[in-house]
């Protein structure tokens, strides 16, 4: 797999993990903050080899910014929370540096 499926994978295992944190309710739920902990583990072991490929500043920022945008995407679908419009606006200002990053990062 190449570099940028490694990264999604990891990003998809960091908003899971971040989800369940927060069902383990401050880990009161302590089985729910395990299996966070679980999936924020796997996303490093993810991440860990894209850094050969990708430059650690360039792979960080689509990390966190994919990952705001798709934490935010299931705080307002799973968990109901509300977002005013500039907060809405300054999130898709993140997709988009996280995209632009991806299309002119050169891995060759």
């Amino acid at each position: 797999m190449n570099a940028w499926g490694l990264l999604s994978i990891a990003i998809a295992m960091e908003v899971l993990g971040t989800s369940l944190l927060k069902h383990s309710d401050g880990f009161a739920k302590w089985h729910w903050g395990m299996l966070a902990i679980a999936c924020y583990s796997m996303s490093f072991w993810f991440l860990a080899p894209v850094l050969k490929a990708i430059p650690v500043g360039v792979a960080y920022a689509v990390w966190a910014g994919c990952g705001i945008v798709l934490i935010t995407l299931v705080g307002l679908l799973v968990f109901g929370q509300k977002l005013s419009l500039i907060q809405i606006s300054m999130i898709a200002l993140i997709l988009v540096g996280a995209i632009g990053l991806n299309l002119t990062t050169d891995l060759s």
